[in-house]
């Protein structure tokens, strides 16, 4: 390969090679893969330890963007070195180096977590179990670019190596919709981590072929690739600029991964598909002619903002739509930001620079959402304000404002401020509510919506006015916020693991006044205030369900007392069962779940209902029943969910055969697997006969005569260590066999929540 053009003093046309640039892309393509395969891989390998918390996920990705951010500012520190044959040298080697960290693995040097403290643990773990490697490879994809814009000088595709940053979200791309797809479902971790080392290797052997092109090329023509003409310096405004643009579409990421997979699952296959669109959006930017040009990305991104923010607060019942909504909605934003950032990027020769301040940007944005916005917001306001900052980067118009503008921008205020006067004159009359809703049959809610959303057909009109469109946005979700934050709010706050409310609401069927404890968009308890209805157990864990039966059945066999196990606090409602003589245990990840269930202002469960004293230990359940008496427990109860999202580790084989050990000869184990959105029965029911032990189940519907607190519908598994275990279970008609199906159990190794997702839609 004779490329005369770096010839000292040559002027002949660089002579034609297919080889390099083919050898280039797939390198750079490899390396993305591996570099976003790993991600959810390694995250999915360290969720058991922290109970399956969706913001395991986003605390990692900050962790990730962090050892990206160091890589880039390795690969900007490398091009310093003006032979770029020991930049090739000293890359090899430090790959070579990573590679004794391999098969990845968790290390477990800082010991178990301190569910107080989760974060710090997280971060320190992961740096020590994936930092190298990780931080390695991500350094590839902008030093590999930087190389070819010096290999390729004189060739036509040497003048935009941006080009080759397309091929390497490419590669991320495709990595990422193949981990739920394919790699999930088909392959144990184990087995993962063998597949991933692999491929490290073989990333490895395509960059011992470039390094042996570059060699061959100072053979070949005795001397260096020249190196490129200094441009001028990036203009500081222009940096933070671009720091902004790359941070919003960051931070929106993880606003979306949370808000899905704090209602479904924390789980890879959820994970990866804002992270994916993401990813979509720079192979779109980076292109020499952009699929979607900015110009159609301008107006879409405009109505599908004014479109998601008019149900941003509110639950429509409607999952599906605002699933794909919001999807969409952070799809055109990110791609927005992105491709304002490939108009700003400088010439090859600040390459590296461009992506050390695009990956700066990452890192902001996820440490704002993931790190900052736990400690200073009481609920999820970052991902709301975030979209009004990205309204607030959108171009620029050059032409004057038009009256019209501005009183287009007046009429939407008025409408957005029109739902909360409505709300606090109806509060202040509700003979004129009750007239209201004679005359209009429909909910607060409802009106609310239509009115804003002629707010946000209004703000779309002005689109091309950032400030005002920002402001009738921000308006926008104000007023939908205080609208829909539906029970009076009581009490409200946050910690790594979500966020909690304490609403109260009036139910005359329970005496008044009702506390209920809410996570995401599921109840976790409720109790009335009324004394006379304070200590019956309410929703799921009312006498009449199956955990309730549960309860109520093993009280009724062991009148001297019994040893009751629950995973998962809540309010505390199953302390209402204890007796004096019975002793129980409640195993909860969350410090701030104990907190608010052992405070008398807001639950008396556990103060107040229990017969005696109630121990909770802290942490995942996994690891703190560890330490448990095996042989101990008369029943256990699983009821260990955030919201819907699902912690998977605590229905494989291996917990429930934990389960089991803790259990006393006759005990049992009531798995709770109520769920809108995953069929979670069948791999749970699947799991107790891998183990050869005998379950039960029922699907309990609630009376609709009865108080709206009083019952929920509940699913439930019981299972024992011996058909005498579940014979007062089996003499209850409620309580039925399931017929048996060829669904593969969960493994601490092995988890298909896409399959869970697919058969529940298709059911």
């Amino acid at each position: 390969m004779t490329e005369t053009a770096f010839d000292t003093g040559a002027q002949t046309r660089p002579a034609p090679d297919a080889v390099t640039p083919v050898l280039f892309a797939l390198a750079i393509f490899t390396s993305a893969a591996l570099v976003f395969v790993v991600q959810p891989m390694v995250t999915k390998l360290v969720l058991p330890m922290l109970g399956g918390s969706p913001s395991v996920w986003n605390t990692a990705m900050v962790f990730f963007q962090t050892a990206l951010l160091a890589g880039y500012a390795y690969a900007h520190g490398l091009q310093r070195i003006g032979s770029i044959r020991i930049q090739v040298a000293v890359h090899l080697g430090l790959l070579l180096a990573a590679a004794f960290f391999l098969p990845l693995t968790i290390s477990g040097l800082f010991g178990d977590p301190d569910p107080n403290a989760p974060i710090g643990w997280l971060l320190a773990t992961l740096a020590l179990s994936v930092g190298a490697p990780f931080a390695v490879l991500s350094a590839t994809a902008p030093l590999l670019q930087a190389w070819y814009a010096r290999v390729r000088a004189g060739h036509a595709d040497g003048e935009n190596p941006y080009v080759l940053y397309a091929a390497s979200n490419l590669g991320s791309f495709l990595a990422l919709l193949a981990y739920p797809l394919l790699i999930e479902p088909l392959m144990s971790l184990s087995g993962q981590r063998v597949g991933w080392s692999a491929g490290y290797g073989v990333f490895v052997a395509l960059v011992i072929l470039l390094a042996a092109l570059v060699w061959r090329r100072r053979v070949e023509t005795t001397s260096e690739p020249a190196a490129l003409a200094r441009s001028e310096p990036i203009p500081w405004i222009r940096k933070g600029l671009l720091v902004l643009l790359a941070a919003a579409p960051s931070s929106l990421m993880l606003g979306v991964t949370s808000h899905l997979s704090t209602d479904v699952a924390s789980a890879p296959f959820l994970w990866v598909m804002p992270l994916a669109l993401y990813l979509l959006t720079f192979v779109i930017a980076f292109q020499t002619r952009p699929a979607i040009p900015l110009a159609v990305t301008l107006p879409i991104q405009a109505a599908l903002i004014a479109a998601t923010i008019t149900m941003v607060a509110f639950r429509t019942g409607d999952w599906t739509l605002l699933f794909f909504l919001n999807l969409a909605g952070f799809f055109f934003s990110a791609l927005m930001c992105h491709q304002l950032l490939a108009r700003l990027r400088p010439a090859p020769d600040r390459l590296t620079e461009f992506y050390l301040l695009m990956s700066l940007g990452g890192v902001v944005g996820g440490a704002f959402t993931a790190l900052l916005a736990p400690v200073i917001f009481d609920a999820v306001w970052e991902y709301p304000l975030v979209l009004v900052l990205v309204c607030l980067l959108r171009l620029r118009s050059d032409r004057d404002i038009q009256v019209w503008e501005v009183l287009t921008f007046v009429g939407a205020l008025i409408l957005c401020a029109t739902p909360p006067l409505m709300s606090a004159v109806f509060k202040a009359d509700w003979d004129l509510a009750w007239k209201f809703n004679r005359l209009f049959p429909l909910r607060m809610e409802q009106v609310a919506m239509l009115i804003l959303g002629g707010a946000s057909i209004l703000g779309y009109l002005v689109r091309d006015r950032r400030w005002m469109f920002a402001g009738v946005v921000g308006a926008v979700i104000l007023s939908g916020h205080y609208i829909a934050k539906g029970y009076d709010a009581a009490w409200s706050d946050r910690s790594f693991f979500g966020v909690l409310r304490v609403g109260v609401t009036s139910d005359p069927l329970l005496g008044g006044p009702v506390h209920v404890l809410m996570h995401g968009t599921t109840l976790h308890g409720s109790q009335p205030t009324n004394p006379v209805y304070a200590c019956t157990p309410t929703l799921y864990y009312a006498p009449a369900t199956p955990i309730g039966q549960a309860a109520e059945t093993v009280r009724s066999q062991l009148p001297g007392g019994a040893n009751i196990g629950v995973v998962g606090l809540g309010s505390g409602a199953m302390a209402a069962y204890k007796r004096q003589q019975d002793t129980m245990t409640f195993f909860e990840i969350d410090p701030l779940v104990d907190r608010v269930a052992r405070d008398p202002s807001l639950f008396t469960f556990i103060n107040g209902c229990a017969d005696g004293p109630v121990r909770t230990v802290l942490g995942d359940a996994r690891l703190t029943m560890a330490a448990e008496q095996p042989g101990s427990y008369d029943l256990l109860l699983i009821d260990a969910f955030s919201s819907d999202a699902v912690p998977t580790h605590l229905l494989t084989v291996e917990a429930i055969e934990g389960y089991l050990n803790l259990l006393k000869p006759d005990g049992v184990v009531v798995l709770h697997l109520s769920n809108r959105n995953l069929d979670i029965t069948r791999p749970a029911v699947a799991a107790a006969r891998a183990l050869g032990k005998p379950d039960l189940h029922q699907i309990y519907q609630e009376n609709d005569q009865l108080a709206d607190m009083a019952e929920a519908s509940t699913e439930a598994l019981v299972i024992a260590n011996s058909e005498a275990g579940l014979a007062a279970f089996q003499a209850d008609p409620r309580w039925r066999k399931v017929d048996p199906e060829s669904v593969r159990p969960w493994t601490d190794d092995y988890v298909n929540l896409f399959g869970s997702l697919w058969r529940q839609v298709t059911r």
